[in-house]
């Protein structure tokens, strides 16, 4: 049996899974930088810059004392459309090896009218804060229909393979049915192997439709999208969200584990969210994979939901591990949690919402920042409680804790009364949500199951014996 203490800052209130819809964690938006005109992308290479991509095909530097570098990484106006409010310079990505091969990858908008959306490869220079414009090389182009529904995101995965969004062609409703026609890209995310310089990508073996060999693309690597205009993987479990822009009623958030290649399928045009839109020619709602939320439209003044990313940083740990997120118009920021397989807590961390917000990206060090594509201004996403988690240790059969506010047993996740605390000898998972500064004496009989007590990412554990799963 293990039985580990879990003391609560002073000031703030960690609760349990049961009781994260009543949690006081909140949110606040400092300003980091202004005149980013029309942001829409937020991006990193490992080190302590932030690269901002603006809609007109500009890449801004914000240097590691948050200061806008006054010179462009990239410009390439020249070549990007961006005359409709979806289009133009769209997303940015670092190569893994980015520090050695001076590779990066932008989605963005080209040639006139309705365009196409393009991937290239660009290099940096022997300036590391300035790319070369000439040095792109065009790695896919598809024509858009319409003007709207670019999707425009890229990322690479924890596979090293990367991943790129189109949104289902436009207009409204998905008229040409794209996004579950696998003949084409749109409305889809593919996924391609863009490793070797020598080539413009090659296609994963592992994609579900590698072998097919009829008219499937074999860079489809998930489907059903309308719009998933941002998308994020998470940085500690590969996991990965995507925020799919609805229709006129709802807005929705997916999720896809890491690791699993099977093909997602999350139902547009047949459904918008959980709700059936235009199921001709559809299977039942248990063929597609339902979304992990749904925000519908006129509860908030939703419009475009803006995915986000999971909190990985180490400034805030009552954030840690949540997937945060807003809405265009609406402005409010939410967070999901894990509750249960295949189920999600939905919070929200910030209710006095702001039009235009665009992206959600995070820097080297996890912490998280969000761009306006209205105002053109930059903020740092911070937890609006500051406090030290309380440290924890043993002497002994005495577990003592620093300052806290308030304590409680908790037994695999589940709440002990009173009358229950008589009887630590049930097996399972111990846990100490803790109070005040204060000293708690052990049976004898359980001395050998404490141990030293370390820290885990914030949380007071067993060293060896914990993980953020296990931790509430």
């Amino acid at each position: 049996m293990l039985r580990t203490l879990l003391p609560l800052a002073a000031g703030c209130l960690l609760l349990s899974a049961q009781a994260q819809t009543s949690s006081p964690v909140a949110l606040q938006l400092v300003q980091v930088a202004t005149g980013l005109t029309r942001i829409t992308d937020i991006s990193h290479c490992d080190d302590d810059r932030l690269f901002l991509t603006l809609q007109a095909g500009v890449i801004r530097i914000l240097d590691g004392n948050e200061q806008l570098v006054a010179t462009p990484f990239l410009t390439i106006t020249d070549r990007v459309n961006d005359g409709g409010n979806e289009q133009g310079l769209l997303g940015l990505a670092f190569a893994p090896d980015y520090a050695t091969s001076g590779f990066f990858y932008v989605h963005y908008t080209a040639g006139t009218g309705n365009g196409s959306s393009r991937v290239s490869r660009f290099s940096v220079t022997n300036d590391p804060n300035v790319a070369d414009p000439a040095s792109e090389e065009i790695l896919f182009t598809w024509p858009q229909p319409f003007s709207n529904h670019n999707g425009g995101d890229l990322d690479f995965g924890a596979d090293g393979y990367l991943y790129i969004g189109l949104g289902d062609g436009g207009s409204a409703g998905d008229p040409q049915g794209n996004a579950q026609d696998l003949s084409d890209p749109l409305g889809d995310i593919l996924r391609i192997d863009v490793s070797d310089p020598d080539t413009t990508y090659t296609v994963p073996a592992d994609n579900p439709f590698a072998t097919v060999t009829n008219d499937t693309m074999p860079e489809i690597w998930a489907s059903g999208l309308r719009n998933p205009y941002r998308f994020g993987f998470d940085a500690l479990t590969g996991d990965l969200w995507i925020g799919d822009v609805g229709q006129n009623a709802y807005e929705e958030v997916d999720f896809w584990p890491a690791g699993d290649n099977s093909h997602a399928n999350f139902g547009w045009r047949c459904y918008e969210g959980n709700t059936a839109y235009n199921t001709a020619g559809c299977t039942a709602a248990s063929t597609y994979d339902a979304a992990a939320t749904v925000h519908t439209q006129s509860a908030q003044g939703w419009c475009s939901v803006i995915g986000g990313r999971v909190y990985r940083g180490d400034s805030y740990w009552r954030i840690e591990g949540r997937f945060i997120y807003t809405d265009y118009c609406g402005g409010h920021f939410y967070s999901l949690v894990p509750n249960g397989p295949g189920a999600w807590t939905r919070t929200q961390l910030l209710s006095s919402g702001q039009f235009g917000f665009s992206c959600i990206g995070e820097n080297s060090a996890l912490e998280l920042y969000v761009g306006n594509n209205e105002s053109d201004v930059l903020y740092k996403i911070k937890e609006t409680c500051v406090d030290t988690i309380p440290t924890i240790t043993s002497n002994g059969n005495v577990i003592t804790s620093t300052v806290a506010t308030g304590y409680q047993w908790y037994l695999n996740g589940a709440v002990i009364t009173r009358s229950d605390r008589s009887k630590p000898y049930r097996s399972g998972l111990w846990l100490l949500l803790g109070a005040g500064q204060f000293r708690w004496r052990l049976p004898a009989r359980l001395r050998h199951h404490v141990g030293e007590l370390g820290r885990h990412r914030g949380h007071g554990c067993k060293q060896g014996h914990c993980s953020p799963k296990s931790c509430p």
